[in-house]
């Protein structure tokens, strides 16, 4: 990804805050082994400030959509409060193996961090951290279905180890279902309550061109 493209996914910007619409594939941050990540390019977005923008919250690698920053150090340190206490509203689109047992609901299953040798994951585990997702079918066709969730914890990996807890793992997920296509999970929208006396702000991302297809099978009509 270049600069100016990262420009064109910009979906929000103020004084205090950015949401932009990261791409599938790319971290948001170096791992371990360093390599190309979405933070390299954040200089981009200074738009005038002396700095740029830092994370707000995470993404998973292949996890597309909304991802919020702080454009500067107080910006940053009142969205880590608001996320902190799930003041803000992440709503994500799935499409699923199967289908859920409801056609919505809520899903309470405390996860926990597994480390074998083979490598970690998270797992569903009554001594782990309290996580909770609610979900709603938003339509079906094929053997998959679309579901839009809302995770009202912040659990690594949350949504893919609910959905698979469910038996309908998002398909693509090589970690918790099959490894065949590329990862079916978009961060579809923010609601970020950023300023006390005004409207939340909102922000919707477009679902990825390799979602795209199973969508409309499964009734988009985007």
């Amino acid at each position: 990804m270049t600069p100016d493209q990262l420009l064109a996914r910009v979906l929000y910007r103020d004084a205090l805050m950015l949401i932009i619409d990261k791409p599938a594939g790319l971290p948001v941050h170096a791992g371990p082994g360093g390599g190309p990540n979405l933070e390299m390019l954040f200089d981009a977005l200074r738009f005038g400030l002396p700095r740029a923008p830092s994370l707000a919250h995470r993404l998973d690698r292949d996890t597309s959509g909304c991802l919020a920053l702080g454009r500067h150090r107080k910006a940053l340190a009142r969205l880590g409060k608001l996320f902190m206490r799930g003041a803000v509203e992440k709503t994500y689109w799935a499409v699923v193996a199967s289908a859920p047992p409801q056609a919505e609901g809520r899903i309470d299953a405390p996860l926990a961090k597994l480390t074998p040798k083979s490598g970690w994951k998270m797992i569903v585990a009554p001594h782990g951290q309290s996580a909770i997702t609610d979900y709603r079918t938003l339509g079906r066709a094929d053997g998959m279905t679309w579901l839009e969730l809302k995770p009202r914890t912040g659990r690594t990996h949350q949504i893919r180890v609910h959905c698979a807890h469910l038996g309908c793992p998002v398909l693509g997920d090589a970690v918790y279902g099959k490894a065949d296509r590329p990862l079916h999970l978009h961060a579809r929208a923010l609601t970020v309550p950023l300023y006390p006396n005004r409207d939340p702000v909102t922000a919707e991302a477009p679902p990825p061109e390799h979602m795209r297809d199973a969508l409309r099978r499964c009734g988009w009509s985007g």
